[in-house]
């Protein structure tokens, strides 16, 4: 059975395990990249992680772009949304669909 990640600053990420999700706070991007691909090596097919901590991940988060697993999920942390999720599901969309049907642009 497939396992759920959630990666992040501990107060945006802690509340996810009463779902059952595991946390892995982290604020170092350097450790945080290490553990992403040790999670994505280890049967993890969802890794959910803040913008924040995506936002300093770009190249290491890209790795996986193409995969089929695991499948990176953008979210927002405490501090806000700075809207980067929503750009990559429309990348993603666009991508697939070859058209942007999100906001038609």
């Amino acid at each position: 059975m497939y396992k759920i990640a959630v990666m992040g600053d501990r107060d945006s990420i802690y509340g996810f395990a009463a779902l059952g999700l595991e946390p892995f706070p982290f604020t170092d991007p350097a450790d945080a990249g290490k553990k992403m691909r040790q999670l994505a090596e280890s049967g993890y097919a969802v890794i959910y992680i803040t913008e924040a901590l995506a936002a300093q991940l770009g190249s290491e988060i890209e790795r996986y772009r193409e995969a089929d697993l695991p499948a990176i999920i953008l979210i927002p942390g405490v501090s806000g949304n700075t809207g980067q999720g929503i750009l990559a599901v429309k990348k993603s969309v666009e991508q697939a669909v070859g058209s942007d049907i999100i906001f038609n642009n």
